[in-house]
This record gives structure tokens, sequence and C-alpha cells, in this order.
């Protein structure tokens, strides 16, 4: 996450480890918090100040989140970090748990004191062993350190934290399956309301929020919420990992400040690959609006910028393509994904899922009709919000803008029985 040391000045040491981190400043806050007592509303005001909005793909502000909270409710509550990093595209996450693993962790305990909770869960991806493990390895130092536990510091404060491994379920992502599988439960989605805020985990009160959300708090009630703010741009504070994957010299993660032109954000990763020019990014993750190159060059990386440009910002998953790409096959390939992991509980995903795949595999391979078009933003938009949870609209959105902004290569799979581009 950012800060004011380069890592350059720590790469001969162990990043991970609790003395690099402490090295850094890192559970100053959390010391300060336990020893001066803080008033939550006090920490809420500051995460508020941040702007700090959700980074694991909805962007919803954390401040408010955590203000939804009844803290003065009787009984066990909950904070649970969401690491079930499964939107193709996405890779942001994972490297957090490997590099920076006790900044989740200062981030949940400060969580856990201001929003009245004593028990935190991570819930991780069942792939992703190594930073299951580097969590693990950090979690026992955080605890030998006496940072976690019953009466921490001698400050009376309780605070304990586990990790919980995912079974590599997609849906599992969404806020209230991930809550279903920690129970023991099929990781379907629930009904909403009620919110996690009143009935989460085991039915209490819960708040969760992403990976990177927690790891910027320690960050932010460092340096203060304005300071972050700064970083960004208005109602887009701080700055934002972004993966950026497919067509560049150097793929890979990149943190920049919130509303840096997307320009810049691909030239950080090498450009597109010699020898071609852009066709299209997926700026949020494959559940995203597509975009033509003209369009997105004029973007910023952030939430308002891509919502006023037809698309979304999301876990800030960036998929460059370039003019080797047939958007057909790409699109087949995305629909087949959300067909597999639909957990079919609502019917117009269940079924719709499996009409998008088919129609735009039959595209794909020369069989397609001309009606097919009309077709696929027929289901498309009768899947779009009908569903309990957003894997519908993960699904809709794609199939919608792929045949808006390319519908001519559409048809000429459908005309000729072949693509126009023939490429990767």
């Amino acid at each position: 996450m950012a800060n004011e040391v380069c890592f350059s000045t720590i790469d001969k040491k162990i990043p991970w480890s609790l003395q690099t981190y402490r090295e850094q400043g890192g559970y100053d806050v959390w010391q300060r918090v336990l020893k001066q007592k803080t008033k939550p509303d006090e920490i809420i005001a500051e995460v508020k100040a941040s702007n700090l909005r959700g980074r694991g793909g909805a962007g919803f502000p954390t401040g408010l989140k955590w203000s939804f909270m009844p803290r003065s409710a009787p009984g066990q509550k909950f904070v649970v970090c969401n690491s079930d990093e499964g939107e193709p595209g996405t890779c942001k996450d994972r490297d957090i748990l490997r590099f920076n693993p006790h900044a989740i962790i200062e981030g949940m305990a400060i969580a856990g004191y201001t929003l009245g909770a004593t028990l935190g869960y991570n819930y991780i991806r069942g792939e992703f062993w190594e930073p299951y493990e580097r969590f693990e390895a950090a979690l026992a130092e955080a605890r030998a350190a006496g940072l976690l536990g019953r009466n921490i510091l001698g400050s009376g404060v309780d605070f304990e934290l586990h990790s919980h491994l995912g079974g590599g379920a997609y849906i599992c992502g969404e806020e209230t399956a991930l809550l279903e599988s920690i129970e023991g439960k099929k990781g379907q989605p629930r009904f909403k309301p009620p919110f996690p805020a009143s009935y989460g985990l085991f039915g209490r009160p819960t708040t969760i929020n992403n990976t990177e959300s927690f790891a910027s708090i320690p960050y932010i009630l460092r340096n203060g919420g304005p300071w972050f703010a700064k970083l960004g741009k208005p109602n887009n504070g701080g700055t934002k990992l972004f993966s950026v994957s497919g067509h560049v010299n150097k793929p890979g993660n990149f943190e920049v400040a919130m509303g840096t032109p997307f320009s810049e954000l691909l030239a950080l990763a090498g450009g597109v690959r010699d020898g071609h020019k852009l066709k299209a990014v997926i700026p949020g993750g494959s559940s995203t609006p597509v975009m033509p190159a003209d369009v997105i060059m004029d973007c910023t990386m952030d939430y308002d910028s891509l919502a006023k440009a037809g698309s979304m910002l999301g876990a800030g998953s960036v998929i460059v393509m370039d003019d080797s790409t047939c958007m057909v096959r790409a699109l087949a390939r995305m629909s087949h994904f959300y067909y597999e992991e639909s957990c079919g509980q609502c019917t117009p995903c269940r079924e719709g899922t499996g009409w998008l795949a088919r129609v735009i595999h039959r595209i794909e391979h020369g069989h397609g009709k001309n009606e097919d078009l009309d077709l696929l933003d027929d289901v498309a938009d009768k899947i779009q919000g009908r569903t309990i949870c957003g894997l519908g609209d993960a699904a809709a959105m794609p199939v919608a803008s792929f045949i808006k902004h390319f519908r001519a290569e559409f048809q000429y799979h459908i005309d000729h029985k072949k693509c126009m581009v023939g490429g990767v």
C-alpha cells in the first residue's frame, strides 16, 4: 500500500515480516488507538474524510458502510475481510496478502475496535495457498507480539482474527454467499434485506470489506483522512492498485492515484505489445462493460469517470486487448465462465447464462443466425436486475457492451462463418 517509504529500502529484508512492517511504522496506529481509547466516532469520521471507496468492485464509501453497524447492539459482532479474489483479470489482493499481510491485520483490528466486534475472519480464495500460508504466518507473529487476542497490550480490548480458506467458487466473492460459506453452508447469496450490518455472520451484525480497503485503514489513520483524499480526486480518495493484464509489454500490479489518466497507467505497463494497436479495454474485470480504444483513452481511472463513459472501475482489473483480438472469441470465453460459475439459485441467471454462452459459442463456430444478436440483447436485458446477487448482471453487461461497440465484428462472423481478424 501507499506510504512514504520506498520499497528499495527494505528489499534486502523480508517485506511481509512483522519486523519489517513495524520498522515502517506498522501497528503504531493500532497501539495509539488502544492506549488513547480513541473514540470510534472519530475513527469513522477520518475514514469518511478519506473518501475511501470499497476496493472490491462496488465502490461503496467505506466510512459510510462502517456507520451502518449497530455498535451498541448487545452480543457478538464480526468484521469480515473478503479476500476471495475471483474476478478474471484481478490479482491485486493476492499480492497484498503475500507482501503486506500485517496491514490487513492492523486494518481489521482497528475496524473491530471501532465497530464493537471482537472477532474477525479473512475469507481467502481457495486457490491462494501461498497467500493463505503467508497470512497465517503473519497472524502467528501478531499474536506472539500481543497485538491480537484478549486484553491486547493491557488495554482491556479483545480482538481475535482467523483465516477461512474458501473452496474456489466465484460466487463466494458475493458477500452474503461468503458468509454462508464461512457458516459451513453451500455458498449461495442471501436475499437482502436484511443486510449483513444487521443480520450477517451467524445472524449477528457484520461489516464486510475488501482486502485492499482494510489494508488502507492504517495509512489513513496515520496521516489523516484529508491526506488520503488529496492523493486522489473528489469522491475518489487515495491511491488504488490496478491489475493490468492482456496485450501489454509489462503486465502486473500498479499503484497509482485515483484519477490517473488511463494513458499513464498503460504506459506503466509498458504500453500495448510491440507491433500492435489498442483495440479495446475492460477496465474493471471481466464483469464490467468493454470500452473501445478511443473512449478509454479519454478517461481517468476512477469510479466517476468510467461510469460517465459507460463502464465501471470495478476492482481495477484492466484487461487490454490489441488489434489482433477476436471480440467474439473473447466474449465466448467470458460467457462460458459465468455460465459455469452461476450458483443456479435464480432462474434468470441459471438459464440465461446458458443461453448467452450457447448462442455466442455458435456464432464463434460459424453457426450464427441473423437474429442471434437481437436474441443476445434480449436475454441479457431479461437477466439484468432480476437476480438475488450481481452475477447475473456480471454475465449480461459484457454481452450487451461487446455487441454495442463491436456489432460489425459479430455480424461478420454470422455472415462469413469466420473471424474478421484471425488473431489471438
